[in-house]
């Protein structure tokens, strides 16, 4: 799994793409921050709100999201601390961030969130990939 992760990113962040400027990457970055201190809250709403329309049609209300995040990436859900580490194109409206997470039992993951410009021009967030960082213990 780790292998296919990195080669996935290795790809996506290697390939050509245009360059976004300095405030829309730190639109992207805004974008991922605020989910994670959403659900450091347990702010549903607000977590939810950073899901791209193709999530939110995956999971129609904010409860539904919050139920499978705290399921499938808890980590995330409650992460300790966080860091976001690379912010690379992905495409002509999209990026890749390259985040640092540590989970509530101190064990070191990596995630790899994708977003997407909306027409809007807002930021949101349409996926998440989550491997335990090298030489985690757990």
């Amino acid at each position: 799994m780790r292998a296919v992760l990195a080669l996935f990113a290795l790809g996506l962040l290697a390939g050509p793409a245009l360059a976004a400027d300095e405030a829309a990457r730190s639109q992207a970055r805004a974008a991922v921050e605020r989910q994670i201190e959403a659900f450091r809250k347990d702010d549903a709403a607000t977590a939810y709100a950073q899901a791209a329309p193709s999530i939110q049609t995956m999971f129609p209300s904010p409860d539904t999201f919050i139920a499978m995040v705290k399921k499938g990436y808890s980590p995330v859900y409650r992460a300790r601390r966080f860091s976001v580490d690379r912010i690379e194109d992905a495409g002509d409206n999209g990026m890749a961030l390259g985040v640092s997470l540590q989970d509530e039992e101190g064990i070191d993951w990596m995630a790899l969130y994708t977003v997407e410009r909306q027409p809007d021009g807002a930021w949101r967030i349409n996926g998440c990939q989550l491997v335990k960082a090298p030489g985690s213990n757990a």
